[in-house]
């Protein structure tokens, strides 16, 4: 069964179908997924996926658009996450271009040059910016959120991993221009773009298309909230029951105290009405009192106190 994360990035890829994507997601993915690398002055990129549909998406979009085949590493298993990584490589003077064309690599009269932060002349459009997130997340994104329709103590966090501050400064930035706001921490070697509200990873999805993805957060924000509507109705209800429990015994105990020194003949007819009843049903509770004796809650919690300042006044 996949989880979340994997919805969101199988539903990314589906969005328009293959071939709807271009620059901005390519660099993104590169940047999050994997490394550049250096062989005999020639730039390329090695990257690494533990998505199979975004493993033969990615290559069918290197393959396909830009006409670069890539070659398989190997693949080897993940103790911490369960899965299997797959390792792809690129390195010729066709990926050489590439690099430079999606603002990765750049080149002066001194040669080729490493770009760390975002190329603005990939992102100049809204629809590139959101390509990038898009590729962002594909690349390195993880999003945790409660169990659909069980109860979970599990939170509600999104975030991506970059290789380098400057790049994931500018992720920051980026998403600011779509009025999402995210928190930028150092992780060991890694940069990482996070939120953890749930309203703001609503807000990411619905930028980024995914509508089947933001509609089941919704239904567990919707359980949740019923949820936690009911457990707050029972706690008060529960709260109400000990009060009145609490209340009672008390009553009870001051009555007792009343028979056992001046005995309860002793009080006003009012008084003795109320002692009586109460000592008759100890779990009843005021309203309930009030109605058998017919007279208002208010009178009888006045008679009440009476007889607790009498039994009292005895005890001391």
């Amino acid at each position: 069964m996949q989880n979340f994360t994997e919805e969101i990035k199988n539903e990314i890829i589906s969005i328009g179908g293959k071939g709807a994507f271009g620059d901005a997601l390519l660099s993104a993915f590169i940047r999050t997924s994997g490394s550049v690398i250096c062989k005999n002055g020639v730039f390329g990129f090695e990257i690494v996926t533990e998505n199979e549909k975004t493993a033969e998406f990615i290559s069918f979009l290197l393959e396909e658009e830009y006409g670069i085949p890539l070659t398989v590493n190997g693949a080897k298993f993940d103790l911490m996450r369960g899965k299997d990584k797959i390792s792809f490589e690129c390195c010729n003077k066709t990926s050489d271009e590439l690099l430079k064309k999606i603002g990765i690599v750049g080149a002066d009269e001194e040669g080729n040059y490493l770009i760390f932060g975002i190329d603005n002349s990939i992102t100049e459009s809204d629809e590139d910016k959101i390509d990038y997130i898009r590729g962002a997340f594909l690349g390195s994104g993880s999003c945790t959120v409660p169990d659909e329709g069980v109860f979970s103590r599990t939170g509600y966090h999104l975030e991506i991993v970059f290789s380098n501050k400057v790049t994931a400064g500018d992720f920051c930035d980026l998403l600011c221009g779509f009025e999402i706001l995210a928190k930028l921490v150092s992780r060991k070697d890694k940069a990482v773009v996070y939120v953890k509200s749930q309203a703001v990873i609503s807000d990411i999805l619905a930028v980024i298309g995914c509508v089947s993805s933001l509609d089941k957060l919704n239904r567990i924000v919707e359980f949740k909230e019923t949820r936690n509507n009911a457990n707050r109705i029972n706690n008060c209800s529960v709260s109400n029951i000990d009060k009145t429990v609490t209340a009672s015994v008390n009553q009870v105990r001051a009555i007792e105290i009343i028979s056992q020194t001046i005995g309860l003949q002793s009080l006003e007819k009012p008084l003795f009405d109320v002692a009586e009843c109460r000592l008759a049903d100890k779990n009843a509770s005021m309203q309930e009192l009030a109605e058998r004796l017919g007279i208002s809650k208010s009178c009888l919690n006045h008679r009440m106190r009476k007889i607790n300042e009498l039994a009292q006044s005895l005890a001391d």
